[in-house]
């Protein structure tokens, strides 16, 4: 069969590619945008990336369409689909009917940290020789791709709450019936398709609504979101997990047959914890101690953890073996990945695409800094990209969701409605807003210095400019 897919270079569409190929299919694809390191996935599976959305893309006629969630009614591909009559579906749909059917499948939602977790849980039931399918909505460092059919029943999914297609407005996790469900967090974001908090909360209690009896919910302690979500109805067992809670709550709350499990910091940056899972009994009795000591900074990558490593335990891994593959997790592409140091500049790419996802790794790499020798600088360079943030709607929390950092540099978007002088003039730290990629990197070779840690944060291109970045400190004259 083959299958053409449209908008191919996105993080889930192109996760699909690779299962089609893997399936057996030819595979073909068109984008708007082809960059790394989806690209340079896709290419080396064999699979024909084309620029663009035309016609011809379509011709000679492909057995089956599959049409990503950002194209939408006038796309000159799409009116070609409608017009010539080709048979095509979502990418979820096609997910669930060709590949999760007859899978335990073991879904990761949230608004924040749900590549990051289920690249972490496939990489754990890897090491544990499970042999899981999987589809991340990244590229890991720790994997060899971003999808697998894998070699068992069980089969980890990136689980989003964004909208299937334009003719399907249902959130994707809709289709996957996950029996092992983990729900990370909850907060507004997607204002293009949601009106409101509201509106995500039933969505994802859509979700809860196809999670079996005899399957699992796992959360965090203190998610009201979440707590909202569940308090609308739930007919699955479910386990909680938090970071410092004193040992009497932790206690209270597995008591009578529930369970909890609690991270205690070793140390300020997070690089080490003890794990505790309390439960059994009337009295939350300790079931299990052990520490984990890992590569990962930060509170939001230890409550990922946590996710991953009750997830898996669910599905018969033990937790020293969960702990031992959370040792050697690498992580993914585009989470805080360091690109390269130059004369004691270090240029960092992250995937940010909400306040919250900015605040958690500047607050990270700022502890970690702290913790070591010397006055280094924390650069956060931002291209505001999605849709919500350029709706201005997190004007305030962009602000604080900076504090951390020492220096701020925007890049303005076309049609964006932030105000982006009263993003300067309300930072804590010093800020700085430009239309162009090139004048940023003319401002940070001008202004940057021995020691910097330049955090570049966009869920997109941003123009090239770490390539640009990088090139441009490497042939600056020395001091």
């Amino acid at each position: 069969m083959h299958i053409h897919i449209l908008g191919i270079c996105g993080t889930f569409m192109g996760s699909l590619a690779v299962l089609a190929r893997q399936l057996g299919h030819r595979v073909s694809g068109s984008d708007a945008n082809v960059y790394p390191p989806m690209s340079t996935q896709l290419q080396e599976q064999g699979i024909d990336l084309l620029e663009g959305f035309h016609a011809e893309h379509l011709r000679p006629r492909p057995d089956l369409v599959l049409i990503g969630n950002a194209l939408s009614r006038g796309n000159a591909a799409v009116e070609y689909v409608l017009n010539e009559g080709l048979n095509y579906t979502s990418g979820p749909q096609w997910l669930a009917q060709y590949v999760l059917q007859d899978k335990w499948v073991l879904g990761v939602a949230g608004t924040h940290g749900k590549t990051t977790t289920s690249a972490m849980l496939a990489w754990i039931l890897e090491c544990a020789g499970m042999k899981p399918g999987y589809l991340i909505g990244g590229v890991t460092k720790d994997l060899p791709s971003s999808a697998s059919l894998g070699d068992s029943a069980l089969f980890v999914v990136e689980a989003d709450e964004y909208d299937s297609a334009f003719f399907d407005k249902r959130s994707k996790f809709i289709h996957y019936a996950p029996r092992t469900a983990i729900l990370n967090n909850l907060e507004f974001d997607h204002a293009d398709i949601f009106d409101n908090l509201e509106a995500i909360e039933r969505q994802f209690h859509h979700l809860v609504r196809t999670v079996p009896g005899n399957g699992l919910i796992i959360f965090p302690h203190g998610e009201a979101t979440i707590e909202i979500v569940l308090r609308m109805g739930c007919w699955t067992k479910r386990q909680q997990y938090g970071i410092a809670i004193p040992e009497e709550v932790c206690k209270k709350l597995a008591a009578n047959g529930g369970v909890f499990w609690n991270a205690s910091l070793l140390n300020e940056q997070g690089s080490e914890f003890e794990l505790t899972k309390y439960g059994q009994g009337s009295t939350g009795e300790v079931m299990h101690r052990s520490t984990v000591s890992w590569d990962m900074t930060g509170m939001h990558n230890i409550k990922n953890g946590l996710a991953a490593i009750i997830a898996a335990h669910h599905v018969g891994v033990d937790v020293a073996t969960a702990g031992t593959a959370l040792m050697r997790f690498k992580g993914v592409k585009r989470r805080l990945e360091l690109l390269g140091t130059i004369e004691g500049i270090s240029v960092y790419d992250d995937f940010a695409h909400h306040p919250t996802a900015i605040a958690t790794t500047l607050q990270g790499m700022a502890a970690k800094l702290r913790h070591e020798a010397g006055q280094s600088r924390l650069i956060a360079v931002i291209e505001p990209r999605s849709n919500t943030m350029k709706l201005g709607i997190h004007q305030t929390q962009l602000v604080e969701a900076c504090q951390s950092a020492d220096m701020v540099v925007w890049q303005k978007p076309e049609k964006s409605q932030l105000d982006f002088n009263a993003l300067i003039a309300n930072s804590k730290a010093p800020g700085y807003a430009f239309s162009e990629v090139d004048e940023i990197v003319s401002f940070l070779e001008e202004n940057s210095r021995a020691g910097d840690h330049i955090v570049i944060m966009s869920n997109g291109e941003f123009g090239g400019i770490h390539e640009k970045l990088l090139q441009i400190l490497d042939n600056r004259p020395l001091l």
